[in-house]
């Protein structure tokens, strides 16, 4: 009977303990599944983030089409906004077959997305113990990924970025490019040109690695593209647009320049606001993170320099010639969101007002610095809103990135900071990243040009077909059928006027 009540006592006080203890076991194993679960969940946020992000840059192929259609004349309205439409699906499936794997194939670890780390064959040069890396070479056509979600949504991401940049030459050279020309150019934009130099900054290539093989900052620094998309862009259309030669009938035999002014305004307007709405998803989606609270920093800088960019060309415009001139309006606030595209995550708004307000008075200066001075006929101002605000962009970071944001870029401890923060050698890798811009970039897009004049029989249309219009000619339809085509003609000089039926050819730049 004692032993009876002494187990059931001894029981009694053991229930607790063992309660007790699996209680904690319980407590833990909510707890790894909580962690578990909630992990899984910001990575699913990242993913929807991402994909969203990617869908409105997709967007901005509708603004872009529309801004350089507008620029232009009504009797090639057809064949611009067909080159802008085109260009999305040509050099994608380039990108698609090499492009992504040149780009990406060293990319390493993609950290919000899940970690997925074998895209990490990168082709790199060993010198004095360092590597500097030249380009992926993993991922071609996406075989060896098949299914694997963070690798497609990345490509995606990717995809269209590349394009943006792929779509920017179409505007400098609009009204004389042949369409087939066009084409074939798109193939090297997308899987050669455009990857190339996206290596070099964002794929773990040689640029990125400047802050830790060489000590300078962070590396080449470009949170969302100042210098991988648009100076890149910028670069191509300025060697392409030299090598073509200006429209017949730009420049007079003494020297003046014609003003040949776009069809459509109010399009080109419509198309800047898409583009600005666009460019949300541009820069915030740079951080493959909705669960990175910087998003909301990144948006406002963006849209402060943006506007800041639209009010500082109108009022240049303005005071420097009377008007205050709706389209370097709309190309002072393209020139902001260019230019804050690299710092949008490393600045305070002040800095971002400051940045984009530059912007708009440096794209007023460009365009007619290259138009009259250089005589290099752009017809919407690409080079001097991607290609000189793209170069402006990455400049601005490594003045005025200040040392918030960024700790472990490019694998450099600390924060990125700029020369009026404390970091010199910051603003040093971003002169290298534009220089290698201009070098890199500027070399790839000649002998792509030659090759592709090689293969079509040149770039340039018949001075015929210029004159008239490269609707019909190049397309088979016009954009405007039943419109009369006098307020979009050229009014020439007397010296520069000739006959339709006495055109003498307008030599391509050698």
């Amino acid at each position: 009977m004692r032993r009876s009540v002494g187990l059931g006592l001894l029981m009694t006080l053991a229930c607790p303990l063992v309660l007790a203890g699996q209680g904690v076991l319980a407590a833990d194993s909510l707890a790894k599944a909580a962690s578990a679960a909630s992990a899984a969940n910001t990575v699913a946020i990242n993913f929807v983030w991402t994909l969203v992000a990617g869908f409105l840059v997709m967007f901005m192929q509708a603004g872009f089409a529309m801004v350089e259609t507008g620029f232009t004349r009504a009797k090639n309205a057809a064949h611009t906004i067909t080159m802008n439409f085109m260009v999305y699906g040509i050099a994608m499936l380039a990108y698609w077959a090499i492009g992504f794997a040149l780009q990406a194939g060293g990319v390493g670890a993609l950290g919000t997305l899940g970690g997925y780390d074998k895209l990490a064959h990168e082709f790199s040069l060993t010198i004095a113990g360092k590597e500097w890396g030249l380009f992926g070479g993993t991922g071609f056509f996406l075989t060896g990924v098949a299914y694997t979600a963070p690798v497609f949504a990345y490509f995606l991401f990717q995809m269209v970025f590349m394009d943006t940049a792929a779509t920017i030459p179409t505007g400098a050279l609009a009204e004389r490019w042949k369409f087939s020309a066009f084409a074939v150019f798109s193939v090297f934009v997308g899987a050669v040109i455009y990857p190339i130099y996206a290596n070099w900054t964002w794929g773990g290539g040689w640029l990125a690695m400047l802050g830790k093989n060489l000590g300078l900052g962070h590396g080449h620094v470009d949170f969302a593209g100042s210098s991988v998309v648009h100076m890149t862009g910028g670069v191509m259309a300025f060697v392409t647009a030299a090598l073509l030669g200006p429209r017949r009938g730009k420049y007079n035999a003494d020297g003046s320049v014609n003003a040949i002014p776009g069809h459509n305004i109010p399009m080109a307007l419509i198309g800047t606001f898409i583009l600005a709405f666009g460019w949300f998803g541009f820069n915030a989606g740079s951080t493959l993170a909705g669960s990175d609270l910087r998003i909301g920093v990144i948006a406002t800088n963006t849209m402060l320099a943006g506007a800041a960019g639209g009010i500082t060309s109108m009022l240049y415009m303005w005071f420097k010639y009377g008007k205050p001139d709706p389209s370097m309006m709309a190309n002072g606030t393209l020139a902001g969101l260019v230019a804050i595209t690299a710092p949008c995550a490393f600045v305070t708004a002040p800095s971002a007002v400051l940045i984009g307000g530059i912007a708009g008075v440096l794209v007023c200066v460009a365009v007619f610095f290259i138009d009259g001075k250089l005589r290099i006929d752009d017809p919407v101002g690409a080079i001097s809103v991607h290609g000189v605000n793209g170069l402006w962009g990455i400049l601005a970071l490594g003045l005025l990135a200040d040392g918030t944001y960024g700790d472990g870029w490019n694998g450099v401890n600390g924060a990125v900071r700029g020369l009026f923060y404390g970091d010199a050698s910051q603003f040093i890798a971003q002169a290298i990243g534009g220089v290698a811009n201009v070098v890199g970039v500027g070399a790839m897009a000649f002998v792509a040009y030659k090759v592709t004049a090689f293969l079509v029989g040149g770039h340039r249309v018949a001075p015929e077909v210029e004159e008239l219009g490269l609707d019909l000619p190049e397309m088979g339809a016009l954009a405007y059928p039943d419109s009369p085509e006098v307020a979009s003609a050229v009014i020439l000089s007397e010296t520069a006027s000739r006959g339709v039926g006495h055109l003498e050819p307008e030599p391509e730049a050698v």
